[in-house]
């Protein structure tokens, strides 16, 4: 999908258009390679910065071209992947592509909510013409929701520890561990994405204006924050897996304990009844009471045991 919009410099508003125009923003989700193409020669770019953003296992990272000046900024942003029982907690790379100082490209292989707010207007003091600007909002944006889906991976959790609390189901455990994993992607995400900002604010990648120089402070701090929060509740599930694995190994443990007390038990009047069972002569074989004699005696001697295994608290 490819898509142009640009800020009307007397309205001062968003605007679709469909001409490649100076000062304009260039955003393109998952696109074919008859739009790759078209971005590029109208632009006069090569098309190499637009397909490694496209990669989903690229890196967060900075790479210019020394020849035009043409910038790529590589972040990972978060999302959510849907399944048949889940929703997984994940990330993928969006490429920022300052093209001289001409154009703005943002290149992502699926929508996300990043780019989704600055389509729908949902961003203040936004102009497309104002590309340092409109990288640091991205990136500051990025790092709030960042910050909003870790709150949302904590609530989950609260809820999958509700109901293991209860009863202990394969699936809530199974959501703990995708959880986790949602969390390590996201440690591993935030913290490449803080090396990128940082080397932003130095100032040998883009020019930093003032006004603009608050915004980048801001983003940094909320990654920094999201870091943290993201490393305490990695923390918080890690204890808490491990938690409810000595739970059910102690769960497990009883079960067996249980069922081998169950089976010495009932080894004792199988025991006695295979004695009378034998071709030999046998006390009370011939006596008319014999039979009740030899129940009376499994009886006795199954409450003995079970009582000494009641007392081993092994029942």
């Amino acid at each position: 999908m490819l898509k142009i919009y640009n800020t009307d410099m007397e309205t001062n508003k968003l605007e679709e258009i469909k001409e490649f125009k100076k000062g304009s923003w260039i955003n393109l989700v998952n696109p074919s390679e008859i739009e790759i193409r078209k971005v590029c020669e109208s632009i006069n770019i090569q098309d190499d910065f637009i397909k490694y953003a496209l990669d989903y296992e690229e890196k967060a990272r900075i790479d210019m071209e020394e020849d035009d000046g043409t910038i790529l900024f590589v972040v990972d942003v978060p999302i959510i992947e849907k399944n048949e029982e889940n929703d997984i907690y994940t990330t993928m790379p969006i490429g920022m592509i300052v093209v001289r100082d001409d154009f703005f490209i943002t290149v992502s292989l699926r929508k996300n909510k990043v780019i989704e707010d600055f389509e729908k207007r949902k961003i203040k003091n936004f102009q497309t013409y104002k590309k340092t600007r409109f990288i640091f909002q991205i990136l500051y944006l990025n790092s709030s929701y960042y910050l909003s889906y870790l709150k949302q991976i904590n609530k989950e959790t609260e809820i999958a520890e509700y109901i293991l609390k209860n009863s202990m189901k394969n699936k809530e455990l199974l959501k703990l561990l995708s959880l986790e994993k949602s969390l390590v992607y996201f440690t591993t995400s935030l913290k490449s994405n803080e090396l990128i900002m940082e080397k932003t604010m130095r100032g040998k990648i883009v020019k930093l204006y003032e006004e603009d120089e608050e915004i980048l402070e801001d983003a940094i701090t909320e990654n920094k924050q999201a870091i943290e929060m993201a490393q305490i509740y990695s923390n918080i599930l890690n204890g808490t897996m491990d938690a409810y694995a000595s739970i059910i190994s102690n769960n497990l443990n009883g079960v067996m304990k249980f069922l081998t007390s169950v089976t010495i038990v009932l080894a004792v009047p199988t025991m006695i009844s295979s004695f009378w069972g034998m071709n030999v002569t046998l006390p009370f074989q011939s006596s008319p009471i014999g039979f009740f004699v030899m129940i009376l005696i499994s009886v006795i001697l199954t409450l003995l045991v079970t009582w000494w295994l009641k007392k081993k608290d092994m029942f």
